[in-house]
């Protein structure tokens, strides 16, 4: 067999479906055997970024690996930010990058560049195939690694000769044997004893739920875990879903833009159980002034990341459901009352407030109705600031794999194509959820969305600027708006609008604007239907045709252009030290 046929046989023998990539010259040998192939659904996207992303969002709602390709040198390197992207957030991939042939390695060829040293950082392994006898050993170490264990990318550099060579006498490894790779999945039982005994103690314990749970399919185990310990539970931003956000005892997320509740609960708990989270610092703030009363218990399948950031006190190696498996048969209800009653005073009104307008649209206002029109169900992406975390925020989500978001690299772009990659394994409608910065990074992939007819319906919330920098620039940097006005200047004559930046704040006004782009149009030219909404009375009507509509549309919705993220907690603060709505001057 050919190189490129036991390529293919490997994709087809570790269950892959759907391949995203984009063709090259060194790729070509890859591409003409995959011509013949009817099993795996051949993708091409607009651009290798675009391809890396859908295979996340792909792995991300199924749980499977995903699978992208770019050709050597620039494609190869446009890989890396979908790479680095699912190595933060411990997304199961295999990315393949052609290469140069092999003589050619280390000359500066035309298109070469050294992906092994570029992705060392940012994959869990990866390989240079340096001859056909390795090729399938290494396709099956690769798809082995991405998925066992703490799951991570793992790329594959193919030199084309390796794709052309013949192999006599093939054979696909039916298992691989590697020494130095041995993930732990049971946790110790005497650690495990440790921490049930020290919970049982706790007047005021909390639990804290990260991305493991997910990865790890503990959702089950987490929810008979806090309901016969009656616990408050916090997730972080990648395991909402895990826990459902409707249940009495979720407090809502913690962090930076997290509630109140969360992050006073980790102020003043007396125990603390981590469940597959990674003390993140946008969870932690100032790890000094972090949870300076508590007990701490670490489960996380990874060694490396237990007392990483925050010193525990009881340690447990293994995977979350295995551990909570053996945690379920001890753990006894506890005595909350008093704790229950602080904690509801945090809560008061509601995790997440604003001020609801009746002449301008709030994006709060458009992820509520959202909510409400989508009945709490919908699969949806995003891509990162201000939108990022208003869907995290006031979209409950009750299951796993409803959410698709770049947490850890904080990926702008990565909306649109994670949910089209989605939307292809699904085989159903996928939403995003983009501001008009984001949204633009990758927006070449409606092309892949029309021609292939696959139902994304993305929801822009534009409020005209870099939504986040924004803030930041309005809350720290005396309203100096550098460099984040994204809107085209308003026609109009006489106007008393004191913005200098380029917007305006007339918008109620019946005025003409000029729109760069005008997504409306630029949607349309992708054949793909779209809506201008610019009235907070339009919103559910607009909601409403988009998620009726078979196939894939685009909501603009025209929205407050000063609206900050509340709550906050700044940079290097603990906390405790939240900055409210309230307390804009």
């Amino acid at each position: 067999m050919k190189g490129s046929e036991i390529f293919v046989d490997a994709l087809r023998r570790e269950g892959v479906d759907t391949l995203f990539g984009y063709p090259g010259g060194v790729l070509i040998p890859i591409y003409d055997t995959l011509y013949d192939v009817k099993d795996i659904n051949i993708v091409l996207t607009r651009h290798e970024q675009g391809a890396a992303h859908a295979a996340d969002g792909y792995a991300r709602a199924t749980g499977r690996v995903g699978v992208c390709m770019g050709t050597s040198g620039p494609g190869a390197t446009n890989l890396v930010t979908g790479i680095a992207t699912a190595y933060l957030d411990s997304i199961p991939m295999v990315a393949i990058s052609g290469q140069v042939t092999s003589k050619l390695i280390g000359t500066d060829a035309f298109q070469e560049a050294d992906m092994v040293g570029i992705t060392r950082p940012i994959t869990k392994h990866n390989f240079l195939v340096k001859t056909i006898e390795e090729l399938p050993e290494i396709m099956k170490m690769a798809f082995h690694i991405a998925r066992s264990g703490r799951p991570g990318p793992v790329l594959v550099d193919i030199p084309k000769d390796v794709t052309t060579a013949i192999m006599d006498n093939y054979e696909y490894p039916e298992t691989v044997n590697m020494r130095s790779y041995k993930p732990k999945y049971e946790g110790h039982a005497g650690q495990i004893k440790k921490a049930v005994d020290l919970l049982a103690t706790a007047k005021r314990p909390l639990i804290y739920a990260g991305g493991g749970v997910i990865l790890s399919g503990a959702e089950k185990e987490l929810l008979e875990f806090a309901e016969k310990m009656g616990a408050p539970v916090t997730t972080t931003l990648m395991c909402l879903g895990g826990f459902p956000g409707t249940h009495k005892q979720f407090i809502g997320m913690p962090g930076m833009h997290g509630s109140k509740a969360a992050n006073f609960s980790f102020q003043n708990a007396d125990c603390i159980i981590s469940l597959g989270a990674r003390f993140d610092d946008r969870v932690t703030g100032d790890t000094s002034c972090f949870a300076p009363k508590a007990k701490i218990i670490h489960v996380d399948i990874d060694p490396a990341s237990i007392s990483k950031i925050i010193a525990v006190d009881i340690p447990v190696v293994g995977d979350v459901k295995t551990v909570l498996l053996e945690m379920n048969k001890m753990i006894a209800p506890l005595e909350l009352t008093k704790w229950w009653g602080e904690i509801t005073e945090w809560i008061g009104d509601g995790m997440f407030t604003y001020r609801h307008s009746d002449t301008v649209i709030k994006p709060q206002f458009v992820i509520e109705k959202f909510y409400e029109v989508t009945e709490g169900k919908a699969i949806f992406a995003t891509d990162v600031g201000q939108h990022q975390m208003w869907a995290a925020q006031y979209y409950k989500m009750d299951h796993p794999k409803q959410w698709l978001t770049s947490g850890g690299l904080g990926t702008m772009g990565f909306g649109i194509p994670a949910a089209m990659g989605a939307a292809f394994a699904l085989k159903a409608p996928v939403w995003n959820i983009s501001g008009d910065g984001g949204v633009q990074m990758n927006i070449q992939e409606l092309a892949t969305i029309r021609i292939n007819d696959v139902p994304v319906k993305t929801i822009i919330l534009n409020n005209e600027y870099l939504g986040m920098v924004r803030q930041w620039q309005d809350l720290f940097y005396k309203k100096r708006y550098s460099s984040v006005c994204l809107t085209a200047q308003v026609e109009c004559d006489g106007c008393t609008c004191e913005r200098t930046d380029g917007g305006c704040d007339k918008r109620g006004d019946e005025r003409e604007y000029t729109y760069v782009p005008d997504f409306v149009k630029l949607s349309e030219s992708y054949s793909i239907p779209a809506k201008r909404i610019t009235k907070p009375s339009e919103v559910e009507a607009a909601l409403k045709w988009a998620h009726e509509l078979d196939g894939p549309c685009v909501l603009e919705f025209m929205t407050d252009p000063e609206e900050n993220v509340y709550p906050m907690v700044p940079a290097g603060a603990a906390l405790d030290e939240m900055i409210f709505w309230e307390d804009e001057k």
